[in-house]
Order: C-alpha cells, then structure tokens, then sequence
C-alpha cells in the first residue's frame, strides 16, 4: 500500500454505506446481515448462489453520505435525510464491527473525508440494499 492508500481488498464487496436520520442499530444489524449473507457470487454452475463468506472474498466499506441526497426538486442535491455525523459515524463502526465478526478480510475509508475510490467492477453487479425496504 502507497501513503496514501487506506484500504484495499481483492475480490469481494465494494460497500458504500450511507445512514439515514432515522437509522438505528437495528438498521445497522440488518444491513451488516445482508453484506454477509446476500448471495451474489457465482456458483461452478455460474449461478448467484455464494455469499462473500463462501466466494473468500472480502469488504470494503466506504461511509457515504450523499446516497440520501434528494434531487427531486431543484438541480442542487438537499441532504436532510442523511444522519448527523456523530450518529453516522457510530452505526458505520456498527455495521464494520459486525461484519468483522464473521471472520471476513474487512477494510474501511474514512469517515467523512474526502477520498479517491477506484474499482474494478466484475459484472458490473451493483444492488441498492435499504433497511427500510423502501424499495
């Protein structure tokens, strides 16, 4: 790892992982579950049968705040459904920790800096997972 590398995982799950205003730590066990357990890797029969767990991969998990951004009105984006920091940053830690316990290879960015993600994305395979099951 360069200086300024703070994380970095081979195969697995690029997480970012952002908190709402009315999350608590039930929504972080909920989520924590479901980057665990949901099953997006292939099979030898090339079928989404393997959670990251099954497929060795391992997690990383970026804080970001701008997935509650609402752009439905106006063109600038209001952020008034994202959490406030201190809370954020707690069920963040929460649902690292969890992961963690799994015995999973788990890395993670900072909270609320800036920074520079790249991936490389195997598919690309992305899925929206809200505890809130809004959708």
């Amino acid at each position: 790892m360069d200086a300024g590398l703070v994380g970095q995982i081979g195969r697995g799950l690029l997480v970012y992982l952002g908190v709402g205003r009315e999350d608590n730590e039930t929504d972080a066990v909920f989520i924590a579950d479901k980057i665990i357990n949901l099953r997006v890797f292939a099979d030898s029969n090339d079928k989404m049968n393997l959670n990251v767990k099954d497929a060795a991969g391992q997690v990383l998990i970026v804080s970001n705040f701008t997935l509650f951004g609402d752009c439905r009105k106006g063109r600038r984006p209001g952020f008034d459904l994202a959490a406030q920091p201190d809370c954020a940053e707690r069920l963040y830690e929460k649902v690292v920790e969890l992961v963690k316990t799994e015995g999973l290879k788990v890395q993670k960015g900072v909270f609320a800096a800036y920074m520079d993600v790249t991936a490389s994305n195997d598919g690309p395979v992305n899925f929206l997972l809200d505890s809130k099951k809004q959708f």
